[in-house]
């Protein structure tokens, strides 16, 4: 018997008994009423894994490579905000964590430090920086040159957040940031009540297909768009110079009622899987989550609630158990279903449920 969280679940229980309300309804809530943000995770369960026996897997890696970085398994740390509201040490714990489990951590811009403080606190390990495009342009290439000179090995840009989407579990709450909270990737402070709606007048809402010129100018780093949902705006990415995009809808934070991404990863895959690589993002909560997104296309999964509720309930070693959980729930995953490696799943490991066999 364990008296420690043994699943994500667990975690999240967790990490609701140790954090402030609001601070809980923030990181688990999403826009609206939550449609989206509920559809992520029950999509999983609208496909079958399809396993082969007799297959030796005596040797099984999960091993993958992603923009040419090998990680220790296809999950990255997806970009999450203001982590010092679930653990003091915030986004440094986080990077250690994703450090010794052997994947790559993405900063957020509304982190409490600069890409440069990141890189120091977990030398040499991958790290991405996930970009809100400010309004004050000086600025955002000062910040995009500040991540290459740290050492980042991709810039990710969220696409989907000309405004932010209306999270009524925040309005009822009235949450609001800690005045002390530190946010050095922004260009002006950023007020503390009604904040997402401040945020909104910082992030520059008429960027267009044109403007990733200039962004790719200022920066010799892969580009990453995050937020596709459909083959239209995979295929303009995979044109504009995008060296892959993640599917992903913003956890459920932005449009209610857009599909849940495994749903879209497949529309995209088909427009843009041999151009570009294809990350998913959105509901994972097991190693299977991330060997269907695998099946359907996805070369990497990535992960941002399920991290932090192991940040929340345990600080970095809370972070670091979770990635080694779902590391270890994908190679036995793998085993299962008769794949030496996570290049080996295919198409042909999954069924939608209830489909004809």
């Amino acid at each position: 018997m364990t008296d420690g969280p043994v699943n994500v679940d667990d975690f999240e229980e967790a990490a609701r008994a140790r954090l402030e309300r609001g601070a809980y309804g923030y990181m688990a809530g999403g826009a609206g009423d939550e449609h989206t943000l509920r559809a992520n995770a029950a999509a999983f369960e609208g496909w079958n894994l399809r396993p082969r026996v007799l297959v030796d897997v005596g040797a099984v890696s999960t091993a993958a490579t992603v923009l040419g970085t090998e990680v220790a398994f296809p999950l990255l740390v997806a970009p999450t905000a203001f982590q010092r509201l679930a653990h003091p040490e915030g986004e440094l714990a986080t990077a250690r964590a994703a450090a010794a489990a052997g994947t790559v951590m993405t900063l957020s811009t509304l982190s409490s430090v600069s890409p440069g403080e990141l890189a120091a606190a977990a030398p040499g390990s991958p790290q991405w920086f996930q970009l809100y495009w400010s309004t004050d342009r000086g600025f955002t290439k000062e910040l995009v040159e500040s991540v290459a000179e740290a050492g980042h090995r991709a810039l990710v840009l969220t696409v989907d957040f000309p405004v932010a989407g209306r999270r009524e579990r925040d309005v009822r709450a009235s949450f609001a940031l800690p005045d002390d909270l530190p946010l050095p990737n922004l260009p002006v402070r950023l007020e503390r009540e009604d904040f997402h709606a401040k945020l909104g007048g910082i992030v520059d809402s008429t960027l267009t297909w044109r403007d990733l010129e200039w962004l790719r100018s200022c920066s010799p780093l892969p580009l990453v768009l995050k937020g596709i949902l459909t083959a239209e705006d995979a295929l303009l990415a995979a044109e504009h110079g995008a060296a892959a995009v993640i599917v992903s809808n913003h956890g459920g934070r932005q449009l209610d009622g857009v599909p849940p991404t495994l749903e879209a990863l497949p529309e995209v895959v088909e427009a843009v899987g041999e151009r570009v690589e294809v990350l998913f993002d959105g509901g994972i909560r097991r190693g299977t989550d991330v060997l269907k997104a695998l099946a359907l296309g996805a070369r990497a999964a990535m992960s941002g609630r399920a991290v932090l509720w192991g940040l929340a309930a345990g600080g970095e070693d809370g972070a670091r158990q979770v990635l080694e959980l779902l590391r270890t729930e994908i190679e036995v995953g793998l085993k299962l279903l008769g794949c030496a490696s996570p290049g080996e799943v295919t198409r042909a490991h999954v069924r939608r449920a209830g489909s004809p066999v």
